[in-house]
């Protein structure tokens, strides 16, 4: 049956995820889609520097010091901000009750790989001694898997969770639900996943595990839970990552979604209220890990 709420989403996008388009207009496109949303009432917005560049921190009333969510932006490694996602983070950090920093990590072209990755893994130790979480959504969901590879490898400070949304994780575009759930999709196609994909490697093999962490050692990780809507082509990057760390011994959860579509926790909960149960379950996830006992 389908999903009304999305169909109306889906009657707004219409054909543009068909369309040919340069770098500034899938940027520009992005912006538009997801507006400059205020902050959720209750939360203060704070621009700050962390890893020379710029982000958000979005406070709830009551939030403690010493735990902190470090939220890495979708958009293909080639597009989206702090401005974008402020209202999703925001949501996050209602739902949470903890600071949402939102990283303004470099793109490509014209800062490709690895410079996303070097930024998240500065702003990781900058916000450290804080218990810090990591999440993210598309890209950005890929991005918190490889800084979770990443930050194992240096065998330092570690996250205490990472919680991703429809996370892009095999940058080779190899994975069936490409082609499986292509008509399915209203927003993402092979092709222009691999243009961003050719972008943000610039030359790297697209197999890289800090780049697709689907083909690296996922032992060692902590705790993962991933949420994806069934309606979308990379619903197999999400599955597969997940069987991935399982079969690696690690602790990893997926919550599949029917009828919904890429990043579905979004949209406005009026026309979705599948985006707050969403937000709601992948924030209890979080402050369970935050809030642990750390011994």
């Amino acid at each position: 049956m389908a999903h009304p709420g999305i169909d109306v989403i889906r009657q707004l996008i219409g054909a543009t995820k068909d369309q040919e388009s340069t770098l500034l207009e899938r940027r520009a496109n992005l912006a538009a889609l997801a507006g400059s949303p205020p902050a959720p009432g209750g939360v203060t917005v704070e621009a700050i520097e962390l890893a020379n560049r710029t982000a958000e921190r979005l406070t709830p009333d009551g939030a403690p010091d010493d735990e902190v969510i470090l939220y890495l932006h979708g958009g293909s490694y080639t597009a989206g901000s702090p401005d974008t996602h402020r209202g999703l983070a925001g949501s996050l950090a209602v739902a949470s009750s903890r600071a949402v920093v939102v990283l303004d990590y470099r793109l490509a072209p014209e800062d490709p790989f690895p410079a996303g990755l070097s930024d998240a893994l500065l702003a990781f130790d900058q916000l450290a001694p804080a218990r810090i979480a990591l999440a993210g959504d598309s890209a950005g969901g890929g991005l918190s898997a490889a800084a979770a590879l990443a930050l194992r490898d240096r065998a330092g400070a570690q996250p205490v969770a990472v919680a991703l949304i429809s996370p892009w994780v095999d940058l080779t575009q190899s994975a069936g639900s490409y082609r499986s759930r292509a008509e399915l999709d209203p927003m993402l196609t092979d092709r222009s996943l691999t243009q961003a994909a050719e972008a943000y490697l610039a030359g790297t093999d697209a197999r890289t595990p800090y780049a697709s962490p689907v083909f690296g050692d996922l032992g060692g990780l902590p705790p993962i839970r991933v949420d994806v809507g069934s309606d979308e082509v990379l619903f197999d990057d999400s599955r597969n990552l997940v069987d991935g760390v399982e079969a690696a011994g690690g602790s990893a959860e997926l919550r599949e979604w029917p009828d919904m579509i890429h990043v579905f926790q979004a949209f406005p909960v009026d026309l979705v209220p599948e985006a707050g149960e969403a937000i709601e379950a992948m924030a209890a996830f979080l402050t369970t890990h935050l809030s642990a006992d750390p011994s």
